[in-house]
């Protein structure tokens, strides 16, 4: 599929399922609730992905009930103080 029939929306997890595969409920005025799958890359890299995290999607304009996660985004919160990031 072309890069250009894509729809990007930015949604929230709300549950986790077998199979790398996510119930996201989107940010727009429809709180429509879609089934999604994560990307290559994300799997790649090894991203882990829980229940609240904010995601970027992609969906098919032909299906809008499906979609593939491309994106987590960061928490806008900074770690609490005295938190070190572990380093191996």
């Amino acid at each position: 599929m072309p890069d250009d029939k894509v729809i990007e929306v930015e949604g929230k997890i709300v549950a986790v399922l077998p199979g790398t595969m996510f119930k996201v409920q989107l940010n727009n005025a429809t709180q429509h609730i879609v089934l999604a799958h994560i990307s290559g890359k994300l799997r790649k890299n090894f991203i882990k992905i829980a229940n609240g995290d904010n995601v970027k999607m992609e969906m098919s304009p032909y299906d809008l009930e499906k979609g593939r996660i491309t994106y987590r985004m960061r928490d806008a919160a900074p770690p609490p103080p005295g938190h070190r990031r572990r380093r191996y």
